[in-house]
């Protein structure tokens, strides 16, 4: 059954209230292969949400299950105020939209006849509009006549986003947008999906590039087809690292345990890197407000202090705490 819109100037269904996915209990299962168990989330109307996780770990089978082309083994979810079910599905279609790894478009075509025979089979009218929409939302209007194989990847990325865009979605699913593309391509694409942002649609994201989920997401979930955790990157490193110093002096301190020991807040210490000459020390602290006290410790030694800063752990830290095994190599 195909999904159908009535017009093209109406923007995507407002949101029916509570948020745009929630998942509960989800679990799939392909005969004894599990590609993931009991996941529980949700994600808020307008958010950025990655999803993050090694090769095997159920992502892009859980965009497919909420996607509606795979039925869950278990569990329930809503999906744009919709319970995932067979019954629901056309709805649910006509109120998200999903851009897997390889847009899939036909290369001797047009990137303006690809979207043309892709808004077709979704019985849209106004294509034409639908269409010059789109390609300026990606910034390929003065490419619409090109066929599409003589597109770079990244262009062709951004075809398929405008694919993506041409039913205008409330929430849309990207599973790996910028997976083989170069930095400058990958920053284009980001730049795409800030903007998607800011229009208020929400974006489910799957990536294997950690920094760019920490640059584009408001929550990210890690999976390894289980959910391992999720919250704002920020949330994660103090969920789980300690907050640190790293303190960097001109000379080794003569004592530092006589300098650092007893001072509020310092729990503890232990040498820590630095770069060229002079001594590092890392110090375990309760919060940043202890800096200035462990200023003034260090410049009452006797030293000179060069770098006083709090150690920030990536969200590549936090994954590797979480992620220790190869799930795709793994029998099950």
């Amino acid at each position: 059954m195909k999904a159908r819109r009535d017009s093209a100037a109406t923007p995507a269904p407002a949101p029916l209230g509570g948020p745009a996915v929630v998942v509960d209990g989800l679990t799939k299962r392909f005969g004894e292969r599990t590609a993931f168990t009991d996941v529980t989330f949700g994600v808020d109307h307008g958010e950025v949400f990655g999803f993050l996780g090694p090769n095997g770990a159920g992502k892009t089978t859980i965009v497919r299950t909420l996607g509606t082309l795979l039925a869950p083994t278990a569990g329930s979810a809503t999906v744009a105020g919709l319970p995932l079910n067979a019954a629901n599905g056309v709805e649910i279609r006509r109120r998200i939209a999903v851009m897997p790894e390889s847009p899939g478009l036909y290369q001797r075509l047009s990137v303006a006849e690809n979207l043309s025979f892709f808004a077709g089979l979704y019985e849209l009218d106004d294509r034409r509009g639908r269409i010059e929409r789109a390609l300026r939302a990606v910034n390929l209007l003065d490419r619409a006549d090109d066929p599409c194989r003589s597109l770079s990847k990244g262009l062709r990325q951004r075809v398929g986003l405008a694919r993506a865009l041409l039913s205008d979605p409330q929430i849309l699913f990207l599973d790996e947008p910028t997976s083989g593309l170069d930095p400058l391509a990958a920053r284009d694409v980001h730049g795409l999906i800030d903007g998607l942002r800011h229009r208020g649609v929400t974006i489910f994201l799957t990536t294997h590039r950690l920094a760019e989920a920490e640059a584009l997401c408001d929550r990210v979930g890690i999976m390894n087809t289980t959910l391992r955790t999720i919250g704002r990157p920020d949330e994660l490193r103090e969920r789980l690292f300690a907050q640190t110093l790293q303190v960097t002096t001109r000379a080794p301190l003569a004592e530092p345990d006589r300098v650092f020991a007893g001072l509020p807040g310092v729990e503890g210490w232990h040498p820590g890197t630095h770069d060229g000459d002079g001594a590092g020390y890392l110090l375990a602290v309760t919060g940043p407000d202890v800096a200035p006290a462990v200023a003034r410790a260090v410049v009452t030694a006797g030293a000179d202090l060069l770098v006083l800063s709090p150690s920030r752990h990536s969200l590549e830290d936090v994954y590797l705490q979480l992620i220790d095994e190869d799930v795709e190599a793994r029998t099950r």
